[in-house]
């Protein structure tokens, strides 16, 4: 049995009983409603019906979950079960979308339409927080890399473990789709490697005739197509995404997000004194950085499908809070209190929109969140006194001095192999560690690439000790320097080993040409 006939049958239980009741109200002399064990026992049992149901689903799904990571020989014959087989017992089991045959009749015709193409993912589950971003291909700009180095700008490396980020590339051209994969996987090999970052893609049968739609609300035939596509593609990305996390938000592909905005967002839903919200606005601006949990996904989705023709996503998303919220009795003041009580907000807001051109062709997005502010475009710490050299050039006043002292980034013209920067200690010091981030929220993609960390110790024997014999400790450098680390992910950082104190610089040496600008954001020593 079908799931979807499970929810039918209990649907029509339910009015038939309460038809039962209200005719046999009507009749009853004394005003008291006769209860039918008979009905009340027909009705429990469908409803455990479709609880089954949907246990059977889930087991099938860690089912085909287990299959995705085996690798089949196939010259087994043995072994002569698809994943594509599954996945269309899967697409006729699948409580995820238990109407959309209703409200999309035309997915019928292919079993394996509300299948997702998973082009890039390690079917990461089980974490905390799970980000939603679709992208389609502009005409004029992309910002996806961007929005993506602003989102994994500062995620700690518990946060990274604890988040998933969903790029949904809503096009139906595979070589389009193919290389915004290739893209994501060269600018994020180790977050795509991890699973903390996934590129999925629609079946070629998900989306209907557009050619059909009518013109409502006074927009164009373009915008009303825009604007249904749009219902479509945030529908089928939370479906997919709801059984990955406990929160998933939803942000757009042209967003800069504020430095510590993930913990900021746990803290904030931490704090609430009731767990009655039914979702969390984290920025103003359209549907960007709207917080839901994620077990109500299904049915938040479930309402766009239903009217995904007639009105433009945030507008169903207003009258979701209006159908759980308000009173018809009542007047609208009391309306707009009571879905208050639904919806959230949280100050200062955490996402930005900088995207000018909208994904609708001809359409400019001027709109920005006054509540968001400014982003810090560097990190201040109280360093110890040094001399700072450097055979890199500095642009306008972003010097480096300015930048060790907390003042200002650095920010040098393009790097060649041998490039440095210096800092030497007037007297030899203990240094307990360092920190070095490349890039800021805005400028993230002027790092430092293929550079090494390196300390020169105060007394030459240990050099020799630690980097010579016949099992070296470390690699050495030229000058008397020990290479103790190197930049990942335009980052920097680490502990300086108590064999090397007290030290008498640190540098930082370029190894290769870079094809860009290089920005320091932070330095920190640590003492």
């Amino acid at each position: 049995m079908r799931l979807t006939h499970v929810k039918f049958g209990c649907l029509l239980a339910s009015v038939f009983l309460s038809l039962t009741w209200f005719t046999a109200y009507n009749g009853n002399d004394k005003g008291e409603p006769p209860y039918d064990p008979k009905m009340i026992q027909l009705y429990e049992r469908l409803l455990a019906a479709e609880s089954r149901g949907e246990l059977v689903y889930r087991e099938l799904s860690s089912l085909l979950t287990s299959l995705r990571n085996l690798t089949i020989p196939s010259n087994n014959s043995s072994t002569n079960i698809t994943e594509g087989l599954i996945k269309r017992r899967l697409g006729l089991l699948s409580p995820r979308l238990p109407n959309a045959y209703l409200y999309l009749p035309h997915l019928r015709d292919h079993a394996d339409s509300l299948n997702p193409n998973v082009v890039l993912g390690q079917g990461r589950a089980g974490v905390s927080l799970v980000l939603g971003i679709p992208t389609v291909k502009r005409q004029k700009q992309s910002y996806l890399v961007s929005t993506l180095n602003s989102l994994l700008y500062d995620l700690s490396p518990s946060e990274r473990e604890d988040t998933v980020i969903i790029v949904f590339v809503a096009e139906m051209d595979a070589e389009y789709v193919n290389t915004v994969a290739e893209l994501i996987k060269h600018n994020f090999p180790k977050d795509v490697h991890s699973g903390l970052l996934e590129v999925v893609s629609p079946s070629q049968y998900f989306y209907p005739n557009f050619r059909r739609l009518r013109e409502t609300f006074g927009d164009s035939i373009d915008r009303v197509k825009w604007r249904t596509k749009q219902n479509l593609d945030y529908s089928f990305l939370m479906l997919y995404a709801h059984e990955k996390g406990t929160y998933y938000v939803q942000l757009e592909d042209d967003i800069v997000a504020k430095p510590g905005y993930s913990q900021a967002m746990k803290t904030y839903v931490r704090s609430l004194a009731s767990d009655d919200w039914m979702f969390l606005e984290f920025s103003q601006l359209g549907f960007i950085g709207k917080m839901f949990r994620a077990r109500d996904l299904p049915m938040i989705a479930e309402f766009f499908l239903m009217f995904h023709k007639d009105k433009p996503i945030d507008w169903l998303l207003d009258h979701i809070l209006w159908v759980k919220a308000c009173n018809p009795e009542k007047d609208a003041k009391d309306c707009n209190l009571q879905k208050g009580l639904l919806k959230l907000r949280y100050k200062p807001s955490l996402f930005q929109h900088v995207g000018l051109h909208s994904s609708l062709p001809g359409k400019v997005q001027k709109l920005k969140d006054k509540d968001f502010g400014k982003v810090p475009l560097f990190a201040a710490h109280s360093n110890p006194p040094a001399e700072l050299s450097s055979s890199l050039k500095h642009y306008q006043q972003h010097t480096l001095e300015r930048a060790y002292e907390g003042q200002d980034f650095f920010w040098g013209l393009t790097p060649t192999a041998e490039d440095f920067i210096l800092l030497s200690f007037p007297q030899p010091r203990t240094v307990t560690g360092y920190l070095f981030r490349s890039g800021n929220i805005e400028i993230n993609g002027d790092k430092f690439y293929n550079t090494t960390v390196e300390v020169l110790p105060s007394d030459s024997s240990v050099r020799d000790r630690l980097v010579g014999g016949q099992s070296p400790q470390y690699e050495g450098s030229y000058g008397g320097f020990i290479v103790i680390g190197s930049f990942v992910d335009g980052m920097a950082e680490g502990q300086i080993d108590a064999q090397m104190q007290p030290i008498s610089a640190l540098r930082l040496l370029v190894h290769s040409n870079s094809d860009v600008w290089v920005l320091l954001s932070e330095i920190f020593i640590k003492l």
